[in-house]
């Protein structure tokens, strides 16, 4: 289980300060309520966090839009984990070994299972490492 204490410690260095967890998808993204309302995506694959919603309305007109939804679900990249890794346990995720931001892609020998604190805690830090650099997703 991620709290938002680990959020903070992993993300807080680009402006969010969580105060709830509103969602989590297979591969690691989290819906996070910031301390004003605001929610934002934490991508780990994509190295990135960055406000999606300035409030709760917003964040409810997103579960209209089809392009958020399958980039939200991404069926076809959680088809492929399960297909080579199996289910996910407990407090995994499945993740990318090298983030598609810097230029890793969904197959075979990309693919792994983590828990989910640590793969916040990776992307947050990595993220903050190439900061200001511009990255390929």
């Amino acid at each position: 289980m991620i709290t938002v204490e680990d959020i903070n410690e992993a993300w807080g260095w680009c402006g969010l300060n969580a105060v709830a967890v509103m969602g989590e998808n297979a591969f690691g993204n989290l819906i996070i309520r910031d301390e004003d309302g605001a929610y934002w995506r934490i991508s780990p694959q994509d190295l990135c966090c960055e406000p999606v919603a300035e409030d709760r309305a917003a964040l409810d007109a997103l579960s209209y839009n089809q392009e958020f939804l399958n980039d939200w679900y991404m069926p076809e990249e959680v088809r492929l984990a399960e297909s080579i890794l199996g289910p996910l346990s407990a407090g995994r995720k499945y993740c990318l070994k090298i983030p598609s931001a810097l230029g890793g892609r969904y197959g075979r020998d990309n693919l792994a299972m983590v828990p989910l604190c640590e793969l916040i805690r990776f992307s947050g830090e990595g993220a903050q490492q190439f900061e200001g650099i511009p990255l390929l997703n």
